[in-house]
């Protein structure tokens, strides 16, 4: 395998992952003129019907992703459950990965994660690794209430536990099997925030609007743009942005997650180096949606204004609340007929609790200021009371 010509147009993007985020990767590549080939395990995956190509096999099967490598002109990622170490042999034959490998490095494990930010200056909560040696409070985590973390494979609240004690702390490190965890101070947070960033080869860098996320047993709820922010906390967001995006010299775009602490200052929390959850309200509010950002990046195509095309929104997670296979089709009807509502249902074939099955993005315009955030929280409750059995 050869490194691809530069000079030529990207017509084939390689997909590592063929989850909800492929899936809506799907119509901005058709509007780009891209075909998606897509590894992923399931002829069921929501993206395995809208790619070009499927390769079926695990997401870290390296030897798979050999031959997606054969049927295009550059692997991106849907998600971070990869072997790099597998895949920089074929990074080393000249397979083109964007972002590559050495950007995914220190950002995959959330502990070395915490120490890379922390090498580059920017504001953390303060933290530590734990493999049951040290407990804290400890000189680097004063506070007995701690944030406990897997470092790798973590998602929608899986892998993250609030422990107020010691003994809470032990007893859910030893239900996870007494693995090597990172631990982080509680931040009591005003709120939290998001923000996704792009980057091209070039080294341009564009920022979308700052939203506010709201969580529940954290898992994100549902996302609000405009995020409620002074100029200056609009301007630590930014400044983060850019500082971590280029100095990894990332391609394509990554979601970052932020705390806002009374104070007004602005803390990292996670990174995510794809599309992500927060962004998912880009596709109906901004100029221009996270996934044809993406794509720009990747494709080496120039990347256009990633502002805000109306007042706001709200973006609501669906999550299951049940084991079934159902697809809700009367309460789909229910959601699309909200004043605004885009509704994007990933057509997976069964539900459990806290399985992201969809979500809806409810468009606001007329409105600014406190009138506009109470609104989207009226919006999201209403979409809310039809999608969750009592919570009228």
């Amino acid at each position: 395998m050869s490194q691809i010509d530069r000079t030529e147009k990207i017509n084939r993007v390689g997909v590592i992952g063929g989850g909800q985020l492929a899936w809506m990767m799907a119509d901005a590549a058709d509007a780009l003129g891209i075909e998606l080939v897509v590894q992923t395990p399931k002829k069921s995956d929501p993206a395995a019907a809208r790619a070009a190509e499927v390769i079926l096999a695990p997401i870290d099967d390296a030897k798979a992703t050999a031959q997606l490598a054969q049927r295009c002109d550059v692997i991106t990622f849907e998600n971070e459950f990869v072997d790099l170490m597998a895949l920089g042999e074929l990074e080393r034959q000249g397979v083109c990965f964007r972002p590559k490998l050495s950007v995914l490095a220190p950002i995959l494990d959330k502990y070395e994660q915490r120490c890379y930010l922390r090498s580059l200056g920017l504001p953390v909560p303060k933290f530590m690794a734990f493999d049951g040696t040290e407990l804290p409070p400890t000189p680097d985590l004063p506070s007995e209430k701690v944030v406990m973390k897997a470092r790798r494979h973590g998602y929608d609240g899986q892998g993250t536990a609030i422990c107020g004690d010691r003994q809470t702390l032990l007893a859910t490190w030893e239900r996870w099997g007494c693995p090597p965890v990172l631990l982080e101070e509680f931040i009591p947070f005003e709120r939290e925030l998001a923000v996704m960033a792009a980057r091209n080869q070039a080294g341009e860098v564009v920022i979308y609007p700052v939203v506010e996320t709201q969580q529940e047993a954290q898992v994100c709820r549902r996302a609000i743009a405009p995020g409620d922010v002074t100029p200056e906390v609009n301007a630590q967001v930014e400044a983060i942005a850019h500082r971590l995006l280029s100095a990894l010299e990332v391609v394509g775009i990554f979601g970052i997650e932020l705390f806002l602490t009374p104070q007004g200052q602005v803390l990292v929390n996670e990174i995510a180096p794809r599309t992500h959850n927060s962004g998912h309200l880009t596709i109906n509010a901004c100029n221009t949606s996270q996934f044809e950002m993406h794509l720009r990046a990747v494709c080496d195509l120039p990347l256009p204004d990633p502002s805000l095309n109306c007042a706001g929104a709200v973006m609501v997670n669906l999550l299951g609340y049940e084991e079934s296979e159902d697809d809700y089709s009367a309460k789909q009807q229910q959601l699309r007929a909200v004043p605004g509502a885009h509704l994007y249902w990933y057509g997976k074939t069964q539900s459990r609790p806290g399985r992201k099955m969809g979500h809806v993005t409810a468009i606001v315009e007329g409105i600014s200021g406190n009138a506009l955030q109470h609104h989207c929280q009226e919006l999201a409750h209403q979409i809310e009371s039809i999608w969750y059995p009592g919570s009228r």
